[in-house]
Formats: C-alpha cells, structure tokens, sequence
C-alpha cells in the first residue's frame, strides 16, 4: 500500500514498509521544498534548471513520471485537467462531463474523468492520483472539499474550481453554480398561474445549497401568491429516483392530494410519474409535474417535460476556463458564477380539474 502524505518516511527518504515514496520524501533526498516538487512535476517553469534536472531524477527513480506520453499527445501539448465527481451515472453527469472536456479540448489539453462513488476518501488518496497524473488543474463536483484537501492542492500547485458545491465555498474558492432560487420561484409561480393551490415539492439533501434555493423559490412564489406554506406538502430526497417516489407515493395518496408537484430533479419528475401510475393517476390530467435541469430525456418521455433548464454544460466549461486562466497565471474575473436559470413548458403541466 503506499504510503499517505502524511505518513513518515522511513531510513534514506522512502517509506515505512518500501511503499511509494511521497513527495514530501522526493523533497528531502532533493533538499529542497515541497512546493518546488510540485513545479517540477507540473512543468512549471520557475525553477532552476539544475534544481529542476536533481528532482525530476528522484520523480522518475519513484515511479512518478513513469508513464509520460510521447510528443503530439495531450501531454506534450499542455497537460492533463482532472474532473472529480461523486457519482458518473447519469445524464445530469455526463452533461457536466460534454461541457468540461469541450472547453478544455479546444485549449489542447486532455481531461480525466474519475468518480468516487459517494466513498469517503481522504485527500491523501484521490490527490495522489492527481500528483502521480501530474494534473495540471482540477474541476470538482464533489459533495465536499475539506480544509485539508484545499490545503494540499495548494500546496501541490493544482488550480482548481467548483461546480455545485454543497455549501458555499470560502471566499476566493472559484466556483460555478446555476440560479436556483429564481428556478424555484419560476417553476411554483408557473404552476401557481395555472391555478393550483395544492402544490407539493420534492427537493434534494436540505443541507446542499441547491436543494435550499429551489425550495425557498417554491416558498417565495407560493407567498406571492397568497398561498399559505404548508409542510405537509414539502419531502426532502437526494435528487435520485428511489427516495422521490417513495415521497410522491405518500404526497399523491394524501386525503387532500396535491394537484402539482414541483420536482427539484428531473430523475425525481420521473418518480413522480411513476407514483402516479402506480396509484392508477395520470400527468397531466391528475396531477401536473415540473422538473429540474431539463436533461436530455425531458424532451423525449411522455407527457414531455414541463422543467427548469439548467446549462449544465455551459456551467462545466466556465468552471474549466477558470483552472486555465489560473494555470496561465490570471485571475478569473470572478470567483462565483451563478448561470441563469430558464423555465421551459412542455405537456406535463395544465390547470387543475
């Protein structure tokens, strides 16, 4: 198993047991410091060139650039950039994935895409694979960034920037997020215009920011309404499949059943379908659904998908110019960016019987 950065090495600078070597380990036997290693194996180019010649020596005694690419790769022409995500299933991801390697493709770079599947991880295992990639930049869409691990990608010198995180980051983190208060607002004032009263919401993890913001949208527009906020109508999922139709099936079977239900996913609008099929209810006649995201299948299910558009994509890509105007050593122009947010009415919606 090799060795975490904060392990100790062992006698004349590798580690405890002849495990991989730690860049912290590489420093010592160079004399020189961490952050100097970490220019050196992301070809920065601040470094003496004797002092740069000693450390790539130990990087490549220790395996760490074992695997470099021949000249005309992605490699060769400016680097890696890493994409971290929690879960790649899905088309919510794999959107954020298109608009990623897009924008960094046309800067002549490669991505890797890597998924940690909800596990807990300490920073010392997804970054060494960074470090060992010699990534020159990272995009994460993870459900947190602990202290510790902006720490260590600061000091490994990897630029790196948000999308979606699940609280606000600190101030000066750069980060891409979509309007998901005016989102929320949107698709409940829709509804509401239509003429529902009875209108339940399905939201995300109330802890995640999102998941707030679209369910303080639906409160705000049912205020503006004259509607009165009613918790019964209100469940909490996690954005997937499974919870939500539990939660439709106990909002639809309600004696006082909402006429509307306002999904904070568009995976959780299809639950909602199926609850009412299950319950023998029909979309739109029984019961109108709205969405969230507008993923590509929104289009295509039926009734089609009354939902929010989110320019997943477009959130990706601006998340990726942000790591290359760092790594070209500017900063971005902001540090937060929120995507505007659009309603899109299609067939699941209609006023109420």
């Amino acid at each position: 198993m090799a060795a975490t950065r904060d392990q100790l090495d062992g006698p004349g600078g590798g580690p405890p047991g002849g495990g991989r070597t730690t860049l912290a380990g590489i420093a010592r036997q160079a004399g020189v410091s961490v952050s100097t290693v970490s220019k050196v194996l992301h070809e920065r180019s601040d470094v003496a060139a004797t002092t740069r010649a000693r450390v790539q020596r130990l990087l490549e005694q220790h395996g760490y650039l074992a695997r470099q690419r021949p000249a005309g790769t992605a490699l060769a022409a400016g680097g890696l950039i890493d994409f971290v995500i929690s879960e790649l299933d899905g088309q919510w991801a794999m959107e954020l994935v298109r608009g990623a390697e897009e924008a960094v493709h046309s800067a002549g770079l490669g991505l890797v895409v890597s998924a940690t599947h909800g596990r807990a991880r300490t920073a010392g295992q997804w970054l060494d694979g960074l470090a060992a990639r010699r990534t020159r930049g990272a995009i994460l869409v993870v459900p947190e960034l602990t202290g510790g691990q902006h720490e260590e990608l600061r000091r490994l010198g990897i630029p790196f920037a948000l999308i979606a995180p699940v609280e606000e980051p600190a101030p000066g983190v750069p980060w891409v997020g979509a309007t998901n208060w005016p989102g929320g607002l949107a698709a409940t004032r829709h509804l509401t215009g239509l003429g529902h009263r009875r209108i339940a919401v399905i939201g995300g993890p109330p802890r995640r920011l999102a998941s707030r913001a679209r369910v303080d949208g639906y409160r705000s527009a049912l205020e503006e309404a004259g509607l009165p906020f009613d918790p019964e109508l209100v469940r909490y999922g996690d954005f997937t499949p499974e919870p939500a139709f539990r939660h439709a099936l106990d909002l639809l079977r309600l004696p006082d059943r909402p006429t509307a239900v306002f999904a904070g996913s568009d995976q959780q609008a299809l639950s909602t379908y199926r609850a009412a099929a299950t319950l023998g209810l029909r979309v739109p006649d029984d019961v109108s659904v709205v969405g969230f995201d507008d993923l590509p299948f929104a289009d295509w299910v039926t009734p089609r998908l009354t939902t929010v558009r989110t320019p997943l994509a477009e959130m990706a890509a601006l998340a990726a110019r942000m790591v290359l105007r760092l790594l070209g050593g500017e900063q971005p122009e902001t540090t937060r960016v929120e995507v505007a947010v659009e309603l899109v009415v299609r067939e699941s919606s209609r006023p109420p019987r």
